[in-house]
């Protein structure tokens, strides 16, 4: 079976997450929503994305796929559902496509025509960046239950304080006195990850593999430590991608990072206005700030930005694609992506200075900054030029 994830439009709503991935490698819960659909599946699947992302995320041509909507999340009704499609078949609700089988990547620009079957039951669909960390619980226990499944967990050392029994540990995993409350959601430890001295951690959790959380780190449920990223302080309800580290004292709540990012000591953001307003937040696609919704909103910030310490985030900032923070101050609720400054003011951040600081930080992780990493990250700051009027 010849699966393709194909980006819809909340691949503009979903800016900046997207600016660097296909929708469906956005992570939530414990796995990407490619890695869900290819563990129900068995299958490896290819993508169907923007053209500069193209080299890092293929697309592979059959003459029987089955085309996935990148922003929806697997379930077993909705598994059902996509599997049964014959050629020539789309499954829908109301204006959204869920999957179409048998047709060629054509299909998306010309609509060629197919049988269209409506799905009636429910599913999860990330529209809005702040998606990610409201349905986070539901997706890590989704996700657990979907990894576990007739599995037998490993041992968690005798020093550590375990409440209920919802946890599961893969192999290689360290940790030694602290504490896990799964009472309130499943706990899974990621392959070699690591949890220093005096952590407490609620579920629901996920810490990715060769993860470190440092020493007496408060975590609150429904958060997701992406794998290799290095996290301390206070964190709640909030969804790290690979590779990013809050290695410091300081609070992050109700947010996104993105990859590669980084979180200088003692900085915060807020996630509640004083007046307990409704939270706003920038939309690359409107040009203007969007209504959310929500009561408690943090920080959006795109693959490869940094901020120095003690910054200071004010409830719902979106921060766009490397971006470098620093300074006394409160920086703006939108900072653009390639911004170098803070609230004082900001400058371009040039791209010799971000592959030179790119280059350090793979290196770091053992990984190369390679010429297909730089072409996205350029073509990025092509496309968001418009944005940046200092």
């Amino acid at each position: 079976m010849n699966i393709v994830f194909f980006d819809d439009s909340t691949r503009e709503s979903l800016l900046p997450l997207t600016f660097t991935r296909p929708v469906a490698s956005l992570r939530i819960g414990i796995l990407t929503i490619a890695e869900k659909w290819e563990k129900y599946l068995n299958a490896e699947a290819s993508y169907l994305t923007a053209d500069y992302l193209s080299v890092k995320f293929p697309y592979i041509a059959s003459d029987d796929s089955i085309f996935i909507n990148g922003s929806v999340c697997p379930n077993e009704q909705l598994l059902e559902s996509v599997t049964g499609l014959a050629k020539g078949e789309a499954l829908v609700q109301k204006d959204v496509l869920i999957a179409v089988r048998g047709v060629s990547k054509e299909y998306f620009t010309r609509k060629e025509h197919v049988d269209q079957k409506e799905y009636a039951g429910s599913f999860t669909r990330i529209v809005y960046p702040e998606n990610i960390f409201s349905f986070n619980h539901n997706e890590i226990v989704q996700d657990f239950k979907l990894l576990t499944h007739g599995r037998t967990s490993a041992k968690l050392s005798s020093t550590n304080t375990v409440l209920g029994d919802n946890i599961f540990v893969e192999e290689g995993v360290s940790a030694e006195c602290s504490i896990f409350n799964t009472t309130t959601g499943p706990i899974y430890l990621g392959k070699n990850s690591t949890i220093l001295e005096g952590s407490v951690i609620r579920g629901s959790f996920s810490l990715g593999e060769h993860a470190l959380v440092k020493l007496a780190a408060k975590i609150y449920g429904k958060t997701t430590v992406g794998p290799y990223c290095k996290v301390g302080g206070e964190i709640n309800n909030a969804v790290l991608y690979e590779n990013s580290s809050k290695g410091h004292d300081g609070f992050l709540g109700n947010s996104v990072l993105g990859e590669w990012c980084n979180i200088g000591a003692d900085s915060n953001n807020s996630n509640l206005k004083n007046n307990y307003a409704e939270v706003k937040l920038w939309d690359y696609n409107k040009g203007r700030f969007r209504k959310t919704g929500l009561q408690f909103c943090g920080l959006i910030m795109g693959d490869h930005s940094k901020c120095g310490i003690n910054t200071m985030f004010n409830t719902g900032t979106v921060v766009g694609v490397s971006a470098n923070i620093f300074g006394a101050g409160f920086p703006r609720n939108y900072v653009p992506d390639f911004s170098w400054g803070g609230a004082q003011g900001y400058e371009v951040y040039a791209l010799n200075k971000v592959f030179e600081t790119a280059e350090r930080v793979y290196e770091r992780r053992n990984s190369t900054f390679d010429s297909t990493e730089k072409d996205i990250l350029q073509n990025v700051f092509e496309l968001t030029k418009q944005y940046r009027n200092f």
